[in-house]
């Protein structure tokens, strides 16, 4: 992590509002529904399918909960109105797991069943390592009673492996990404080197034992690995997909759909996009340095 991209996150809370939207508005679809139904119809033509993120996280009280879960059913009913090939991406912060872990599972599960009346998924979003062991006990309490749910694990974290062994045991499906959350070193690997080795290693154990996985990454290195690993075990396409952010590489968007794989793009929207913002960014400064950069890319 280099000084400039420590300095550009330290600065932010400085930044104009208009001026971080300037800066965020490739990778946050907007603050409407509308906004990402827009984008997600444009990706039709492109054969890239969607998950929908409705900004924001830590819900402080019931009445911003029950928002969440009405606002989640909504695009639920879209995506089923307009025939959209995308489905749901859901922090449990969102849903209440800060503040009463029962009732975020009991709010978990009114989202999985609205899902299946439409036929769609739930992916539950891993957040930083104090939601890791909560929300995996959530995941396990309803992955038995709805097939329709999928969680996240995060390569970084020194606990990944043994979380993928327990989540092989049950076939689960999981999006394996880096991880961007700002942890101390005896929680996770601060070398991008030992980060990536440990995301191609958990890879492969997930897609050796039949485990669908979304390989989420922006990285080419491990996109190559992914797809090097993909030719040696022989498998077919329909057994991963590849996942990326909303605004981030297009040439590489572009080479994984050219090679005939599955992609999976991540829309966020919502009326926190500010905060969001402001959050992601401090809590990962390179991420920030990376973002500026690419702004003046053309």
């Amino acid at each position: 992590m280099s000084f400039y991209d420590n300095l550009i996150a330290g600065l932010l809370p400085f930044v104009p509002k208009p001026l971080i939207k300037l800066f965020s508005e490739r990778y946050i679809a907007g603050e409407k529904l509308e906004d990402a139904i827009d984008i997600i119809r444009c990706f039709r033509d492109q054969k890239i399918s969607a998950t929908i993120d409705i900004l924001g996280e830590h819900a402080e009280d019931e009445e911003e909960v029950k928002n969440t879960i009405e606002d989640y059913k909504a695009v639920l009913t879209k995506i089923y109105g307009k025939n959209l090939d995308s489905n749901i991406s859901v922090k449990l912060t969102q849903l209440g797991l800060r503040t009463d872990k029962y009732s975020c599972r009991e709010n978990a599960k009114i989202l999985l069943e609205e899902a299946q009346k439409y036929n769609n998924f739930v992916r539950i979003d891993m957040e930083d390592s104090i939601c890791v062991e909560d929300t995996l006990d959530i995941f396990y309490d309803l992955q038995g009673i709805y097939s329709n749910l999928g969680i996240v694990i995060q390569a970084y974290l020194r606990r990944s492996l043994e979380d993928i062994k327990g989540l092989m045991k049950i076939q689960a499906n999981i999006r394996l990404c880096k991880g961007i959350y700002n942890e101390k070193r005896d929680i996770a690997y601060k070398d991008k080197e030992i980060i990536n080795k440990n995301y191609a290693y958990l890879l492969e154990l997930l897609l050796r034992n039949g485990n669908y996985v979304g390989i989420a990454t922006h990285d080419e290195k491990l996109v190559w690995e992914a797809l090097n690993l993909v030719e040696r075990l022989s498998l077919d396409k329909s057994k991963f997909e590849f996942q990326m952010l909303l605004g981030v590489d297009q040439g590489l968007r572009e080479i994984i759909i050219n090679s005939g794989c599955k992609l999976r793009v991540y829309v966020p929207f919502g009326r926190n996009w500010h905060a969001y913002c402001l959050r992601r960014l401090r809590e990962n400064p390179q991420l920030a340095g990376y973002i500026f950069k690419d702004l003046f890319t053309p």
